[in-house]
């Protein structure tokens, strides 16, 4: 990847929707190429969709949690089937490995703390292997940003 394909990143981050000759103009490369780099990024799966970026509070998630999960052994079934179980959840909109307390970090959007209290346990309870949660629950968000900081 290339300084151009920096760019053009940068470029799409901005507005996911600008043409290939929008893109041209920012990054000084006439549309043709602009646009076979574009497809080869998304062929590389550099560039893996284009999203609508919606405002959680106006569809009505109000409730954003940070949940720290145990595991009670780390067999690869227990593994496996937890991950398997978060990737099918709509409300976990993100799920970290991490170092620590814990071994996993999730990001959950749910309508309120009684959303949150029915998601637990309706669902987080009863996966096999969950030894512990712990909850932090987001009081305010200062910056929620999703463009990745690209240097050229």
């Amino acid at each position: 990847m290339d300084k151009i394909d920096r760019r053009i990143l940068n470029a799409l981050q901005a507005d996911a929707r600008a043409s290939a000759q929008q893109v041209s103009d920012k990054v000084g490369l006439s549309p043709a190429p602009v646009w076979r780099r574009i497809k080869a990024l998304e062929s590389g799966r550099v560039i893996q969709g284009y999203h609508a970026r919606v405002d959680r509070h106006k569809v009505g998630l109000g409730a954003c949690m940070f949940t720290q999960i145990s595991l009670d052994r780390h067999s690869a079934e227990v593994v496996e089937n937890f991950e398997r179980a978060v990737l099918s959840s709509p409300e976990i909109l993100e799920c970290h490995v991490v170092t620590g307390d814990s071994d996993f970090l999730l990001k959950i959007l749910v309508e309120s703390p009684e959303a949150y209290d029915a998601f637990l346990h309706n669902f987080l309870f009863n996966l096999p292997g969950v030894r512990q949660t712990r909850t932090i629950v987001a009081l305010r968000e200062i910056k929620n940003e999703t463009t990745l900081p690209i240097k050229d």
